[in-house]
């Protein structure tokens, strides 16, 4: 029974493994979004040429568009993984917005409080981001596992809790920095837990570099390790992956707390690379935006990578919408098409399996 168990759990990761549709159907989703927001602006009476040229230019037209792209596409990448991650052992993490918060509190409060060298306080700090996003994903997992609760309910409700106590209680009170009478937030970090810069024309910084390399880490650790076998098992069938002999309770408190941490560091880069302190008022919406990337890059790290950058653009090129008369907040619109033209790919499926109908009867 063991070997049946496993047999149909290789077969289904396989099948997962190996197949290059959802990227396709993800390529497909987002082109069509942008198709769509593109005849919408000219309908509008807009020049949708114009708006379409100036927002690549201002994501990625000189250094400066660079750097406000790759800090975004850096933070999105690692909230992206935090989702992604956990989607691989069947659970769906919302809770990537109060990880997100609590990390970068947690960075704010070591790069301020922690007397290190450079060489080891920046690497200190995402440490501290990581164990303190990984935290309340844990409490969820521990909801999941022992008590039976849907972590989609458990992360909500402890996004909420994450929320308000950092932003009503500890930088308005005991976290606030000290002198400061008009303005909350915490201390500024020292300056040798800030993200050295890449480019000095730019905010380039290793913020990018730190994202990729968590990329392709989760790639190898989910496609070239027994532990990311054993993950992706008891996504696939966490019955047959318990019969098989995986320790299924601890694979998802695995995930969870690997999930938490990516969004912690995620709040992290963008405390230690731009804000340089936990400020009063600190509503990103980044671990929301991960759901996105994370379904558009259909869970893989290197398409969340990927659907990491196309977003990140958007965001960094979308102030520059204003200049044809379209308010920025258009890009948001866009990357919601992609959303749900993804969460619809049945549209795209069909298409693409005549076409690839239509290839397999030619002759060769």
């Amino acid at each position: 029974m063991a070997d049946q168990g496993g047999t149909q759990v290789t077969k289904g990761l396989s099948a997962r493994s190996f197949s290059t549709r959802p990227g396709v159907l993800s390529v497909l989703a987002v082109a069509s979004a942008l198709l769509v927001g593109f005849i919408a602006i000219a309908l509008a009476g807009k020049d949708a040429s114009g708006g379409y040229t100036r927002m690549i230019e201002g994501a990625f037209g000189s250094p400066a568009a660079l750097g406000e792209t790759s800090i975004k596409t850096a933070v999105l990448t690692c909230t992206g993984l935090s989702v992604g991650l956990a989607f691989v052992v069947g659970l769906f993490n919302i809770g990537a917005e109060g990880q997100f918060i609590a990390g970068a509190l947690a960075a704010a409060v070591a790069g301020h409080a922690l007397r290190l060298p450079a060489p080891l306080h920046v690497p200190v700090a995402l440490l501290c981001a990581a164990a303190a996003g990984a935290l309340p994903a844990l409490v969820a997992a521990w909801l999941k596992v022992q008590r039976g609760v849907h972590e989609v309910i458990s992360t909500i409700m402890l996004n909420w809790i994450v929320i308000y106590w950092v932003h009503d209680w500890l930088v308005v009170g005991p976290l606030r920095a000290p002198g400061a009478i008009s303005v909350s937030g915490t201390a500024q970090i020292q300056a040798t837990a800030e993200l050295p810069r890449l480019l000095e024309s730019s905010r380039l910084d290793v913020g990018l570099p730190i994202a990729i390399t968590l990329a392709v880490m989760a790639w190898l650790l989910l496609g070239r390790t027994v532990l990311g076998y054993e993950m992706r098992a008891v996504g696939a069938n966490p019955d047959a992956a318990r019969v098989a002999g995986i320790p299924v309770a601890r694979r998802l408190y695995l995930a969870m707390g690997m999930s938490g941490a990516l969004s912690g560091i995620g709040g992290a880069l963008l405390i230690l690379g731009t804000e340089h302190h936990y400020p009063g008022v600190f509503r990103t919406g980044y671990g929301f935006d991960g759901i996105a990337v994370a379904l558009v890059g259909s869970g893989h790290p290197l398409g969340v990578l990927a659907a990491a950058l196309t977003f990140g653009g958007l965001r960094a090129g979308a102030t520059r919408l204003q200049l044809v008369g379209i308010h920025p907040s258009f890009a948001e619109l866009i990357q919601g098409l992609a959303v749900l033209f993804v969460a619809t790919r049945a549209l795209f499926a069909g298409g693409l399996d005549r076409v690839a109908a239509r290839l397999g009867r030619r002759p060769s």
